[in-house]
């Protein structure tokens, strides 16, 4: 089960929060702010936070992300080429926002599976989909064909690269070789817009 959650900071950001509704345990994705909003959402109905996942490491996406490891007891994860933009407000664009910082964390492998510690058979996969950042990734669960991407795409196109760390070459390889080569079903949920599949998005971008 998805629950979208839009958070607002400097401005709005999809965070989400993917829980398997047996053991009502599950991930939170790219907390970007207003912790307490999204530690009610839990509490309220009574679900465990074993991981919080992080796409990348703007600030947008990771704003909340200290406050809640603290209340929920949960590790944060992010893949080890973004390690650095948690600790760096100008890498983190966060700078001139109030300089957001995660110092605890912990580092993902490309291919990696997490699984819950209340049901091994809910998962998401770790695909390295760099290009908006060097260490973005996208979190897959082929289970439930979906897939959360971060800014590394939208429905409307690609991410961004103008900033610290963007490759369009990079980001284009990740959309084109590891994103639209899912399965065409698989619901691609993104950092700020609406839900696409991957079929839609392959004949959006490239005409097939």
């Amino acid at each position: 089960m998805v629950k979208e959650l839009t958070v607002y900071g400097v401005f709005a950001e999809n965070c989400y929060l993917y829980i398997d509704p047996i053991s009502k345990s599950g991930f939170l994705i790219d907390p970007g702010a207003q912790p307490g909003v999204i530690y009610d959402t839990i509490v309220r109905n009574g679900w465990h936070i074993e991981k919080i996942l992080l796409t990348h490491g703007h600030f947008d996406h990771m704003g909340a992300a200290e406050i809640l490891r603290e209340r929920l007891a949960a590790p944060i994860y992010i893949y080890p080429s973004d390690a650095r933009y948690l600790t760096d407000p100008y890498l983190n664009l966060s700078a001139n926002s109030g300089a957001i910082t995660v110092r605890h964390y912990e580092e993902l492998e490309d291919g990696e599976i997490i699984r819950l510690k209340a049901n091994s058979g809910f998962y998401l996969k770790v695909i390295h989909t760099p290009g908006h950042t060097p260490g973005s990734v996208t979190y897959y669960s082929p289970e439930e064909s979906l897939a959360f991407v971060g800014d590394t795409l939208y429905e409307h196109g690609p991410g961004l690269t103008n900033f610290p760390g963007g490759n369009p070459a990079a980001l284009e390889s990740s959309i084109i070789n590891k994103i639209l080569t899912l399965p065409p079903d698989t619901l691609l949920f993104s950092g700020h817009s609406s839900p696409i599949t991957v079929g839609e998005e392959r004949r959006l971008l490239l005409g097939r």
